[in-house]
């Protein structure tokens, strides 16, 4: 009841007065100072449970699809000496290795990242200088990328691509105050990708380079650089593809063998990984032919539990299944973008280009795999973030990961008001 009524009606005034006064309460009226809104106290979360179970969710599932599609290799003389379990074991080895590694960096805070950053980047260098050394790097299929570890072979490309979404966000951080100076800004960030990219084309690993260069350009866009200046190191940095394209014959011939895979000579050397690809999507039609039911990961598809696991989830899960996984990384990366523009509203620069870097880094990888095995774009030798066999990959992306939720968990104790 308002004031405003009780002033047109003394008369009601007067009878709830005397009311209260005969129940020994005064004159005053009564006043709640609460009101019951449900019968459950409203709880903030301390981290963002849908991130985990998403990721949980495309890692184990990546764990099936691993053993679905490795379960065949021993009946290969190339793997004859290994057992139907091996790389399932071994998938599950970096995954417990992974799971632990993550509930231990997500008890770091980003003032401690944001510190390491420059040192961690210079560790990633000397990592891939490493790697090129004879007797000290490990070479498979013409490629000298991995490091022997014993109990895993590491890749310090995927280092690399952590070092540079922390380097470079805590570059722009660093250089906000002169982003409108090319020379200043963004000339020295340009250098040191170029040395990065120089290491992967020695060993050489094009794709990482590729996924490197869009997590710097897009931090260095994300972090207000001028527009005129993104898109002239845009321009740059496209024609310099084109220039390593068109001087390497190998990548020449890579190139001719997508544009048409199903040319016999095509077919039979370099787009033999595409045809045999599109086949085990065209088996898979809408529902698919059922887990464990492939026949193109019989030998057919070269790299099935690594390059082109998602062929082997179209021919066995469908079309259903390929867009679900589809749809999971559009979500993860939403979501990374999103804690992102929190962590920057909340005036943490730093943390906020880290998770939106994360994000270019998850959804970059998981565009450029997904074109190449469905024929969208060239062949290029990236496992599918989070799913494929490999782990220094799996080790990186749930470190990259758990990161991001930790910048979630400062993010809402700032807004709990506390301290980050």
């Amino acid at each position: 009841m308002t004031d405003t009524s009780l002033d047109a009606n003394p008369g009601l005034f007067a009878r709830l007065k005397a009311r209260l006064l005969q129940r020994g309460e005064g004159g005053s009226l009564p006043v709640r100072d609460w009101v019951s809104v449900s019968g459950q106290p409203t709880r903030v979360m301390g981290f963002d449970q849908g991130l985990v179970w998403v990721a949980m969710a495309l890692l184990m599932l990546g764990l099936v699809m691993v053993y679905s599609a490795s379960i065949a290799l021993p009946d290969s003389p190339k793997f004859a000496n290994y057992a139907a379990t091996h790389f399932f074991s071994r998938h599950m080895f970096s995954l417990s290795l992974a799971l632990a590694t993550a509930c231990i960096v997500v008890q770091i805070p980003m003032s401690v990242w944001e510190r390491a950053a420059p040192w961690l980047f210079v560790a990633s260098l000397v990592l891939l200088m490493l790697v090129l050394i004879p007797h000290v790097g490990k070479g498979v299929n013409g490629a000298r990328r991995w490091l022997p570890l014993g109990v895993m072979n590491f890749q310090p490309s995927e280092l690399a691509k952590l070092a540079i979404t922390l380097y470079a966000a805590d570059y722009m951080v660093r250089k906000m105050d002169v982003k409108e100076h090319f020379f200043r800004a963004v000339a020295p960030m340009a250098v040191a990708v170029g040395v990065v990219g120089l290491l992967l084309l020695a060993e050489p690993d094009m794709g990482a380079f590729m996924v490197i260069a869009a997590i710097a350009m897009a931090i260095l866009f994300l972090g207000g650089v001028n527009g005129r200046m993104f898109f002239l190191i845009t321009s740059v940095l496209v024609s310099a593809f084109v220039l390593m394209v068109s001087l390497s014959p190998w990548r020449r011939e890579r190139i001719f063998a997508y544009l048409d895979p199903w040319e016999e000579k095509n077919a039979l050397g370099k787009a033999y990984q595409l045809t045999h690809s599109l086949i085990a999507f065209g088996r898979g039609e809408i529902f698919g032919e059922g887990l464990g039911s492939s026949v193109e990961k019989l030998h057919y598809l070269p790299e099935a539990h690594t390059d082109f696991l998602l062929a082997v989830i179209g021919e066995e899960l469908g079309f259903i299944g390929v867009a679900i996984v589809i749809f999971a990384f559009f979500w993860l990366v939403r979501r990374l973008f999103h804690i992102g523009r929190q962590a920057i509203a909340l005036d943490r620069v730093f943390s906020g280009l880290v998770a939106q870097g994360v994000g270019v880094w998850m959804g970059g990888q998981a565009f450029i795999n997904m074109g190449v095995n469905l024929g969208v774009l060239p062949t290029k030798g990236l496992t599918l973030p989070l799913m494929s066999y490999g782990g220094s990959g799996i080790l990186l992306n749930c470190v990259a990961l758990a990161i991001c939720l930790r910048v979630d968990i400062e993010n809402r104790q700032l807004m709990r008001g506390g301290r980050a």
